[in-house]
């Protein structure tokens, strides 16, 4: 649809912008590599990278994705250009842009590396329309760092969602509160963000495919199946969701760190380097963040599936070694020798220790005042500057920046 005019007197109920990034990674590259401007580019961890991480729109429409295989892509598109992350940069940029909307409004939801909400409901009366302050949002991005972003306008976050990925690359669709029931109507359900397959499912059960469709089916029964959520999927459908921006990022309900082995790895010196690894990210993340977690997810994956679970710990901690202790565990107990490609140590109960300490604290003093001596110096010179001995032999494969990174609170660590 056409943007209304930027003098519409319409002062909206409720007004939500949501800013996309297009192809975030890939264009801070061509950017960055003005030669590249136009052509095919694959972002992969390092060189060494099998996975496209993500791509170009050039690449796209060779139908290159996310998660496909390098040599796929290759055959796709010979003249591909593969090119190795580079975490710390994206993170700057999405600081940059994150810290410009806030010009817009300070009403602002971080939704991940390359998304914001941005909630102008009360800027109306002093910085005009919603579309005026979409264009003036693009505008912001832009000067920050010189890149392009798709941008959705509607009454709700779902709505303004679903917009943004109506006219991509650098497109600004605007669907007023009033008119969103009707543009959803047809959509199915599964279109809208939330709405996976496992819901979708569920809803196709019952006869429904589509947004339209779901008035049709009694809120009771959703909300009996999936609670709240399922309540909120309801007016999601019909243009009006009823959640309301996270300005604060919320506490972590997990925290871990994953890494990608030689493909069937069997040698198990080299799996405990690995897991030693992730745990000692796990525990210095845990640290800068004050927190500490009892329980923890120690998995292997193999072609079969995960191998590994989730395993305790006296008393919750913050230490590398005790995490490593319940990877040690698992390769003792339960890995009986299958070839593994991935690994991966998660905390499933991070809780704020503030400054308080636990009454029996399972780590004591001396090794508290080393862990703290040797955050300060990675701090400074650079991760793993000081490090157990056996990690000099670690992967040489760089960190990647998760999707749901956020520049600011708990998850802002590459």
């Amino acid at each position: 649809m056409s943007p209304p005019a930027d003098h519409c007197p319409v002062i909206w109920p409720r007004a939500i912008i949501l800013v996309d990034m297009n192809a975030f990674f890939a264009s801070i590259e061509q950017r960055d590599q003005p030669e590249w401007r136009g052509r095919p580019v694959a972002i992969t961890n390092g060189r060494q990278g099998t996975c496209v991480i993500t791509c170009s729109y050039e690449a796209r429409a060779y139908g290159i994705k996310t998660g496909m295989r390098l040599k796929q892509a290759r055959r796709l598109c010979p003249e591909l250009i593969q090119c190795p992350a580079r975490p710390e940069r994206y993170a700057v940029t999405s600081t940059g842009i994150m810290e410009a909307l806030q010009e817009v409004t300070p009403d602002i939801e971080v939704f991940s590396v390359d998304e914001a909400f941005l909630d102008v409901t009360r800027c109306q009366r002093l910085s005009g329309t919603p579309l005026r302050m979409a264009r003036l949002a693009r505008r912001k991005v832009f000067e920050a760092s010189g890149l392009l972003c798709s941008v959705g306008v509607s009454g709700d976050k779902t709505t303004a969602k679903f917009a943004a990925k109506l006219n991509k690359p650098d497109g600004l669709t605007v669907i007023p509160p009033w008119e969103a029931a009707a543009r959803l109507r047809d959509v199915p359900v599964t279109e809208l963000c939330g709405i996976a397959e496992g819901i979708g499912g569920f809803l196709a059960e019952h006869g429904v495919s589509t947004c339209g469709e779901v008035k049709r089916l009694p809120i009771s029964v959703l909300a009996r199946r999936f609670g709240n959520p399922g309540r909120r999927i309801w007016y999601m459908c019909q243009g009006e969701d009823p959640e309301k921006l996270q300005t604060d990022v919320p506490a972590p309900k997990s925290l871990g760190h994953g890494k990608v082995v030689p493909p069937d790895t069997r040698d198990r010196e080299v799996l405990l380097t690995y897991l030693l690894h992730m745990s000692s990210k796990v525990g210095t993340r845990l640290r800068r963040h004050r927190l500490q977690a009892r329980t923890f997810f120690i998995g292997l994956r193999t072609a079969a599936g995960w191998v590994g679970g989730k395993l305790r710990c006296a008393l919750p901690t913050d230490d590398g070694a005790e995490i490593m202790a319940l990877c040690r565990t698992v390769m003792d107990d339960i890995w009986a020798g299958e070839g593994v490609h991935q690994v991966q140590v998660t905390a499933l109960d991070p809780v704020d220790t503030g400054n308080q300490l636990q009454l029996f604290d399972a780590m004591d003093e001396e090794q508290r005042e080393v862990n703290a001596v040797m955050d300060e110096i990675n701090r400074r010179y650079g991760e793993f500057a000081l490090a157990p001995a056996r990690l000099l032999g670690r992967s040489t494969m760089p960190n990647v920046i998760a999707p749901a990174w956020k520049p600011y609170g708990h998850r802002q660590t590459i």
